[in-house]
């Protein structure tokens, strides 16, 4: 008499058991999510959304085309609100000279596209024109401010203007301001521009 008695303890004994590990594990679970609901979505360090072949247009608070750029293909990153481009070519514009061309395998705008970071092969080049003469510039690195009209880098450049050649590391240069300065390493050739009868 006493074998089923017991055998029907065991059995209360085991449900109940199994009861407690089945509620503990669904309270786990419940305080589980309410956890990740309050606390922040965690940060996306991928890319939201990629373009190919584009064309974008940053206008002047005039209304007036700034600068053109385009590449071969653009991705946003919202973590920083950066966007990774490969191939640009910007063109910048002024009133009173001809566009300049700026070009580099990748660039990175930040910044609300007030900062341009232009990497490898970095090539600016700027025509001829009746009020100036051809420049150009070479360098691994160069950082543009549009709004400001400031390209500046810590890397070696080369730049020529003309039939004149400057190098040197470290360059300055603020296009509004005519500001110009390299910090070390400076070597020059100049040769005055010739005049045409």
């Amino acid at each position: 008499m006493r074998r089923p008695t017991n055998s029907v303890r065991i059995i209360v004994l085991l449900a109940l058991s199994a009861a407690l590990a089945l509620g503990s594990f669904w309270l786990v679970e419940v305080m589980r999510r309410q956890t990740e609901d309050t606390l922040p979505a965690k940060p996306r360090s991928d890319p939201d959304f990629y373009v190919e072949k584009f064309n974008f247009v940053q206008m002047g608070k005039d209304g007036e085309a700034r600068y053109n750029l385009t590449g071969s293909e653009m991705k946003h990153y919202p973590l920083d609100d950066s966007y990774q481009i490969q191939n640009p070519i910007m063109h910048s514009f002024s009133k009173d000279k001809p566009a300049m061309v700026s070009r580099s395998l990748r660039a990175t705008l930040l910044n609300a596209n007030n900062e341009v970071h232009m990497y490898d092969n970095v090539l600016i080049d700027r025509p001829a024109s009746a009020t100036s003469q051809h420049f150009q510039l070479k360098t691994s690195y160069l950082l543009l401010l549009p709004d400001e009209d400031i390209m500046k880098t810590p890397k070696p450049v080369e730049l020529k203007l003309g039939t004149s050649v400057l190098t040197g590391t470290g360059m300055f240069a603020n296009n509004a301001t005519g500001e110009f300065r390299l910090s070390s390493n400076v070597n020059g050739l100049y040769q005055a521009a010739t005049r045409h009868n």
